[in-house]
């Protein structure tokens, strides 16, 4: 019987090896090639994550919004609170519904609307916001602020986008409207 074993002999080896170590100082080389190519602002450590520059949109001195909305009215006559609770879904991991519920990243919702700008108890507003505390969060408020946040509160801490479709803007406002005790009428139509 043949019995056949197999014998690296040292030049195998030495390929073997020399295939492996010519990889790593390629993909090192490599690696340090396109750190010079492409400069990467690493993220502090008190602040973890990378800043992403957008450009915000001009708006007209006093900080209305460009988009042109209907009145809220209209919007709120076949708006749906059921829908809104959906939309109410995005708002969630920073906004609390419930009566007595506590401010988290933004402030608590309960009965919003007719409500003084900047007055949850114990909420760090940004200055923008806390300029407009002598006015209140109306329907026609609440409507131009979530089409564009940062367009109608200059220096605004919250990170949303806003709500473009009509539609779902005013569902999501019939349904902020809904947590009360005592809910405040709709706007007429007109």
């Amino acid at each position: 019987m043949t019995e056949y074993r197999f014998i690296m002999d040292s030049w195998t080896f030495n390929k073997i090896s020399g295939a492996v170590l010519g990889t790593l100082l390629l993909v090192l080389t490599l690696s340090n090639l396109s750190g010079i190519l492409f400069h990467v602002e690493k993220p502090s450590k008190d602040k973890p994550g990378y800043l992403i520059a957008v450009a915000e949109a001009e708006t007209p001195e006093g900080g209305e919004t460009p988009v042109e909305a209907k009145p809220i009215g209209v919007l709120l006559a076949s708006a749906d609170a059921a829908n809104g609770m959906k939309q109410f879904g995005a708002c969630k991991s920073c906004h609390q519904p419930q009566k007595g519920g506590a401010n988290g990243t933004g402030p608590a919702l309960w009965d919003i609307v007719e409500r003084p700008k900047a007055s949850a108890a114990a909420f760090a507003y940004s200055e923008g916001l806390k300029a407009m505390s002598a006015d209140k969060w109306t329907y026609e408020n609440l409507n131009t602020f979530l089409i564009a946040p940062k367009a109608y509160v200059k220096g605004t801490k919250m990170a949303f986008g806003g709500i473009k479709n009509e539609a779902k803007r005013a569902d999501l406002i019939a349904y902020l409207a809904s947590l009360s005790d005592a809910p405040k009428p709709f706007p007429p139509a007109q």
